[in-house]
């Protein structure tokens, strides 16, 4: 009986050997294997969360909580101005990157495109509330001003909202024919009724744009438009020089250079006149003033 139980207590303790060996092997394969993991993780691009439509939105289509999802995608990738979430509590630094305040229920509105999974950027977004228009592109304190055109004041269609164009002025001063810049860089947010920027039908001659000025701009485009002609530039979008002043007549414009006519001061001559008989003789004498 003694030697069956030593028997069983020395294939007992043989089977706990083993089985120590055989955990240890295991325990140190697995932290090879998270070791590895570990390294490969940090070789791995930084992720980072960014809002995306679940559908497709064209110009002026309303969206609500429901319409976005949130995926991740590299953080050196995250463009400028992307939402990181749907919704978030008012008055948290977390707002500062959310698409909706809690509970809020008015829907947003798209001011371009976007296809399905694209991410939603603030600035092709109006806010809570506001539908697509002139108004929800105006920035604050600005205000919408409409400059008519034609093909060839108006670069003969090409003209998009959210484009920037040089203004010059054409009319007379001095009873000479001028042109010059009056305006640099206006942003356009309308061109004729529309303010869609993704507009793809074909080029159409618009007769009139509506540009950002503010107040004291108003008032200088409205003198300058019926005083004169104005013809736009569009300023191309790498275009990031500031043009200085900019005027031209018809002399500049032709090479002719003004002879500059001297003024000659006749002198001035005091005489007197005396009689000698019947002859009257005048001698000249020094001038007193």
């Amino acid at each position: 009986m003694r030697m069956i139980f030593a028997l069983f207590l020395a294939a007992g303790i043989g089977l706990a050997v083993v089985a120590v060996y055989m955990a240890q092997g295991q325990i140190a394969q697995f932290q090879a294997e998270r070791d590895h993991y570990a390294e490969l993780q940090k070789k791995f691009p930084r992720l980072a969360d960014v809002v995306v439509s679940k559908r497709e939105l064209k110009y002026g289509a309303r969206f609500t909580q429901e319409d976005l999802a949130v995926v991740k995608v590299e953080a050196d990738a995250v463009p400028p101005g992307a939402f990181q979430r749907i919704v978030a509590k008012q008055g948290t630094p977390e707002a500062k990157t959310a698409v909706f305040l809690e509970g809020e229920t008015r829907p947003r509105a798209m001011l371009r495109s976007i296809e399905p999974f694209e991410p939603l950027l603030a600035k092709k977004v109006t806010e809570p509330g506001v539908d697509a228009g002139i108004m929800a592109n105006l920035a604050p304190n600005q205000r919408a001003f409409t400059i008519q055109v034609n093909v060839s004041t108006g670069v003969s269609g090409f003209l998009r909202p959210g484009d920037r164009v040089d203004v010059y002025w054409s009319g007379n001063i001095n009873g000479e024919p001028v042109t010059k810049l009056i305006q640099p860089r206006l942003k356009l947010i309308a061109i004729d009724q529309s303010a869609d920027a993704d507009r793809t039908a074909e080029t159409q001659i618009a007769r009139t744009v509506t540009a950002e000025v503010s107040p004291e701009q108003v008032a200088a485009l409205t003198l300058a438009q019926s005083t004169g002609s104005l013809t736009l530039s569009l300023v191309g979008a790498l275009d990031t020089k500031q043009v200085g002043k900019i005027e031209i007549d018809r002399n500049q414009l032709l090479g002719i250079q003004e002879k500059q006519v001297e003024k000659v001061v006749a002198k001035k001559v005091c005489t007197i006149k005396t009689r000698k008989g019947s002859d009257v003789v005048e001698t000249e004498i020094p001038c007193t003033n």
